[in-house]
């Protein structure tokens, strides 16, 4: 029995994390607040608490949802997922930032999971010695 509550736990944490990302996406391109917000609800677990905010050239959202399961064994998961403006990306770079190959470009950012997106929205990791590698 506690396999399950933990396997459906997981599956919930992931729908979560989706959830996050797609409500980040539907914000950094503009949409209306409410439509980011249910976007996000229609990807998350049943019960789920969404807000959008913005920081900066930023938009975060965050995601929170009690796990299926008996009182005793209701956990709160949580997921956030940040998104850069799209009316941002692509924007005038700093001269500094030409001169450093290290620094990132206008074009790409970080996520909070360590997910580098492009502008055409293409996860890539980041390797130890800091190259990327698509996935």
């Amino acid at each position: 029995m506690a396999l399950v509550w933990a396997l459906t736990a997981a599956a919930a944490q992931i729908q979560c994390v989706d959830a996050a990302r797609v409500g980040a996406r539907a914000a950094a391109r503009s949409e209306p607040r409410a439509a980011a917000v249910a976007a996000a609800r229609s990807a998350a677990p049943r019960g789920a608490r969404v807000t959008v905010g913005r920081a900066g050239e930023l938009w975060r959202v965050r995601v929170l949802a009690p796990t299926p399961g008996p009182g005793p064994l209701t956990l709160t998961l949580k997921a956030e997922a940040a998104a850069l403006d799209e009316g941002e990306v692509g924007g005038p770079s700093s001269p500094s930032d030409a001169n450093d190959p290290g620094a990132p470009s206008s074009a790409s950012h970080r996520s909070n999971t360590g997910t580098v997106m492009s502008p055409r929205m293409s996860p890539q990791r980041k390797r130890p010695d800091g190259s990327a590698v698509r996935t």
